[in-house]
Order: C-alpha cells, then sequence, then structure tokens
C-alpha cells in the first residue's frame, strides 16, 4: 500500500513552512562528514514580509569550519566514483533521481517546497510551485540510466591494431557549489545534483536567507536513498565559508551570483571556478514588433523585468524599442500590467539585496540625465511591514534618450544591473543598427538576451554580432527562463556555468580524461621509432616536422 504524502513528510522533514514564526521558528543543523551537527552559536534569519526572528541558523565558526575540511580531506582526487570505479553508484542516483520526482508528484509534497521557498523569497505562489515543478522534471530527465549516460565513454581506432585512445568523463573529486537566493531549490539543487552524479563529493553553501530549503531538499535527497557522507551542507555567512579554502583543496567550486563576488571568488580559488554571475540583460523589439499583439509584448515585458519583483539573474534590465512601436501606445500597456503587481499576492515583494536608499540613488542619476522620463515607478512602496533592512520598491521604468548610452562617463553606470524591479528603456530607428551593436559589445556581461522579431534579416543581424550565453529569439522572445529543458547560463567567459542539461553537468562537474589501450604483442615487422609517434611516416624514417629518425635493429 502507498504510504500517504502527510506520512512522507512527517519521516524526513524537520519544519513546518506554514508555522514558522517567531513564536514556533525553526532551527536549522550542519551535516557534515555523515552527521547532522549543531554549532556553539546561532544567528537570526528574519521574516521578510514583517522582519520577526523566524529561523534559528548555525552560525559555524572556524574551529567548527575544521570538521567540514577534515571530510573533504577524505575525498580521492578521483571521486566515489568514475567510469572504472564504484560504477553501480551510477545506477543508485539514477534511482535516487526517480524516488525523487515520484516523491514531488504528491501535491503536498512539493507545496510544502513551494510553501517554504514563499516563506523566505517572497514571491507569487506560481513561480515558487513553477520552481519545484523544474526541479521535478530535472530528476525525471536523470532517473533510470540517464545518469550513467553523463559518463558515456568513446573509443577511437588507433595507430595499429590493439590500440583504442578511449575518452572518459572523470571527477574532480571534492568540490563546492555557492549559491543565491532567489531559486533556493533549484540552483543549488540541480548543481548540487550534477556534481553527485559525475562521482564529486559536494559541499554545498547556499544564501544565508534562504538556507533551509536545501536543508529540507538534502533531509529528501537522504530518505531517497542518498549516503549522507556523499555532501557536507554548511549553514554560515559567505565570509566565513571562505576560510575553507585555505584549510583544504577543494578542485573547483560552482559560483551562481553577483560579478563582484564571482571575481573575489576566482582570485581565492586560484581561477578554480565556473561562475554563472549577473547579467545586464537586454531585450530589443524589432521594427515589426508594431504589427504583432502587443497585449502580448508587453505583458511578457512585465513578466521579464518584474516577475520575482526584478531579483532574477535573466530579468530584463534593458528595453530596446524601435521608434515605430513607441508611437502606440505600448509603454501604456507595460504600466497597466505592472499596476497589476501587489504585496497581497507577491507578484511584487522584499527586494533581499538592495535597500531602499541604493533605489533612490540610482533614480536620482536618471534624473540627473537629459531627456531622461520615469515611464512609471521610481518610489518606495508604503503599506507594508517590509523591514528596512530589505528594500521595497514600486515596479519601475526609465526612459533614457539613445545618445546617452556612447557617453563613456555615464555608460558603466547606466549598464550597472539592479537587481529590483526596475528597468532602463531607450528608442531607435533603422539607421542605429550599428551603434545597437556598439552598446551590446561594451556590455561586458553576457548571460541572457531577446531579440522579439520575426524579421529574419535583423534578427540574424544581432544573432551574429552578440555572445548571450542564453537567447531568446522570435515572436515569444523572452529574457527570463532556465528551465530543465534547455542550456542555461552565460557565455563570453572560458569559466561559465551551465545548469541543467546532460551538457551542463558534463560541463561544469566533470574534466576529460583519456586512456590509450595498447594491448596486442608488436607486430613481427616492428621498429622503435624516436622522438615520434606510430603516425610519422615509416618508411621515409622521418618525423611529422621532418626530423631525421634513428632506426633501432633488432638483435639477431
Amino acid at each position: 500500500m502507498e504510504k500517504p504524502a502527510a506520512e512522507i513528510l512527517k519521516e524526513f522533514s524537520k519544519v513546518n513552512p506554514y508555522e514558522m514564526s517567531e513564536k514556533s521558528p525553526a532551527k536549522l543543523t550542519n551535516l557534515v562528514d555523515g552527521n547532522w551537527k549543531g554549532t556553539k552559536n546561532y544567528k537570526w534569519v528574519i521574516d521578510p514580509m514583517n522582519g520577526e526572528k523566524f529561523i534559528e541558523m548555525p552560525n559555524t565558526n572556524e574551529e567548527e569550519l575544521k570538521e567540514f575540511a577534515d571530510s573533504l580531506r577524505k575525498v580521492p582526487k578521483t571521486g566515489l566514483h568514475n567510469p572504472l570505479k564504484n560504477t553501480e553508484r551510477y545506477v543508485m542516483y539514477g534511482e535516487i533521481s526517480r524516488k525523487v520526482c515520484e516523491l514531488l508528484n504528491k501535491k503536498e509534497i512539493l507545496e510544502h517546497f513551494a510553501k517554504l521557498i514563499q516563506r523566505v523569497v517572497p514571491k507569487h505562489w506560481d513561480q515558487c510551485v513553477g520552481e519545484v515543478k523544474v526541479v521535478r522534471a530535472f530528476f525525471a530527465n536523470f532517473s533510470g540510466d540517464s545518469v550513467r549516460f553523463l559518463a558515456q565513454t568513446e573509443a577511437y581506432p588507433g595507430d595499429h591494431d590493439g590500440q583504442r585512445p578511449t575518452s572518459y568523463r572523470w571527477p574532480l573529486g571534492a568540490v563546492a557549489v555557492v549559491s543565491p537566493f532567489n531559486f533556493p531549490l533549484e540552483i543549488p539543487g540541480m548543481q548540487m545534483m550534477g556534481a553527485l552524479y559525475m562521482g564529486n563529493k559536494v559541499i554545498v553553501k547556499a544564501n544565508s536567507k534562504t538556507t533551509i530549503v536545501m536543508e529540507e531538499f538534502v533531509r529528501l535527497l537522504a530518505y531517497c536513498g542518498m549516503p549522507l557522507t556523499d555532501c557536507d551542507l554548511i549553514h554560515c555567512a559567505g565570509n566565513s565559508f571562505e576560510k575553507i579554502y585555505t584549510m583544504c583543496s577543494i578542485k573547483m567550486t560552482q559560483f551562481t551570483g553577483s560579478s563582484e563576488v564571482a571575481e573575489s571568488l576566482a582570485k581565492l580559488t586560484s581561477g578554480r571556478v565556473r561562475l554563472e554571475d549577473a547579467g545586464f540583460d537586454w531585450k530589443i523589439l524589432g521594427p515589426d514588433v508594431a504589427k504583432m499583439n502587443l497585449d502580448y509584448i508587453a505583458w511578457q515585458c512585465d513578466q521579464d523585468a518584474y516577475a520575482l519583483t526584478g531579483q532574477k539573474c535573466a530579468s530584463q534590465s534593458f528595453l530596446l524599442v524601435h521608434s515605430n512601436l513607441a508611437k502606440t501606445d505600448f509603454y501604456e500597456k507595460i504600466k497597466a500590467q505592472a499596476a497589476k503587481r501587489n504585496l497581497e499576492d507577491l507578484s511584487i515583494g522584499p527586494i533581499l539585496s538592495f535597500k531602499n536608499a541604493k533605489l533612490e540613488e540610482h533614480r536620482k542619476f536618471i534624473e540627473s540625465l537629459e531627456g531622461h522620463k520615469i515611464l512609471f515607478g521610481g518610489k518606495a512602496l508604503t503599506g507594508h511591514k517590509i523591514p528596512e533592512c530589505y528594500g521595497a520598491w514600486e515596479p519601475t521604468a526609465y526612459f533614457v534618450p539613445f545618445k546617452h548610452f556612447f557617453n563613456p562617463e555615464l555608460f558603466p553606470k547606466l549598464i550597472e544591473e539592479i537587481f529590483a524591479p526596475v528597468q532602463i528603456v531607450t528608442e531607435y530607428d533603422d539607421s542605429d543598427m550599428e551603434k545597437i551593436l556598439e552598446i551590446f559589445e561594451k556590455i561586458p556581461l553576457h548571460l541572457t538576451a531577446a531579440i522579439v522579431s520575426n524579421d529574419l534579416v535583423f534578427r540574424t543581424k544581432i544573432l551574429a554580432h552578440t555572445s548571450n550565453g542564453t537567447t531568446y529569439a522570435g515572436y515569444r522572445a523572452r529574457t527570463t527562463g532556465a528551465p530543465q529543458n534547455h542550456w542555461f547560463g552565460p557565455a563570453g567567459d572560458i569559466r561559465s556555468a551551465g545548469i541543467g542539461t546532460a551538457e551542463a553537468i558534463r560541463l561544469v562537474w566533470s574534466v576529460h580524461r583519456e586512456i590509450v589501450y595498447d594491448e596486442l604483442p608488436e607486430c613481427k615487422s616492428w621498429t622503435c621509432l624516436l622522438y615520434t609517434s606510430d603516425a610519422a611516416d615509416d618508411s621515409l624514417r622521418v618525423d611529422l616536422g621532418g626530423r631525421r629518425i634513428i632506426k633501432k635493429k633488432k638483435k639477431k
């Protein structure tokens, strides 16, 4: 008989997201070397909607950090499994994935995680449920034999019989995931699983505001059969976690978050990072958009700019509008969509990484620009209990004349990513195409972009001269969306990380290892060719560089 979802929740869950409050707070625990352990000191996480203390989080100190370093030092550089060692673990993780997917198909368990997400990252219920559904689909994709297929081996014919060059995907050993607050299940959960699938042991450091979600997720994984020694979960401040890099060798860290922190982490790890950093994500509306359904285009622009209160790394920061569209009521349509957002359904909510003072400073900068307009917004929200340590801002669109983007003093400030419900709008005409490409060339980060146009020549021109890692093109193009069915990640940087797909997992969480098998006895006419390979021209006794080769005679 199938076990009821409520009973399963009681067996793995340690928190009730519906009842967490200052009177009934949740208490978190570290996971280190297979053991759930408390710490000497704790710190409070406050409810972003009212400022109440509602989660007690371990404040891991340097002495306690040593336990994590000891745990990671035990990991061999060949990983916990690889294509030649402990191969049954590939099958084990396929079965774990199947069980997780099965449990997330249960409405009560899905909503448990969705509500937990909403309590720490207040966003619309559909956004929370959607995040869990993406994770569920990810586990469906990697159920059964799909995990072992990630480590698929390729072999090629050698230079002679018995030689077989063979390519393997090899784990790194001890690795780390450092994740942001905005998608507290999807980002750390999917990256963590990619690390585990490929044979690594992973330590997870989620954002302190939202780390409760990862603890519940790890407990779910353990319930589904994951060995607790396969991962460590640490609750601590970011500057505390940095000290672990001086205590042990972490072979690679996957970081998702701000570009400033990404560069700091790259220096700390001597470049052993894969990054999905922030982006000033742009959308351009082509000359043919004026003939399209403007209600739909406006709705998608509103979603891209303001869903999750503009706190997606792919949020629409910069909207380029063709002049023929500017003559319509398009701006009014976006304004009408934004006006529907409210705190009651959390279609707008707290800003967890910016205070209002920063947003007021940004508005004053915009107001200093000749010809600017505040299309809508530009003010703090009122009538709420959001604590002052967080921001609360109306959905905002600032119009900035096209010419200002060519002022070298203004440009860095204009393309600053504001992780909030704020976008900058400008207008262009057909004669500005080369100038638009010049702007795109100067934007240093290349996460997402959208080209809203079915004009093949226009679209191809822009696609050919830009490098955004995830680019949507066509009538329904958007900037946001990181589902499990396609690659999501930046480009233009050798350190770029992807998420969600088999290609992303292989790239981020494994390296290429070549083993050349050479197994059969030598042939009767063997010769020893010095300073060359078998691919040299044996008959001429020269190698591929044209040098003479000494032929070693066989003994009689």
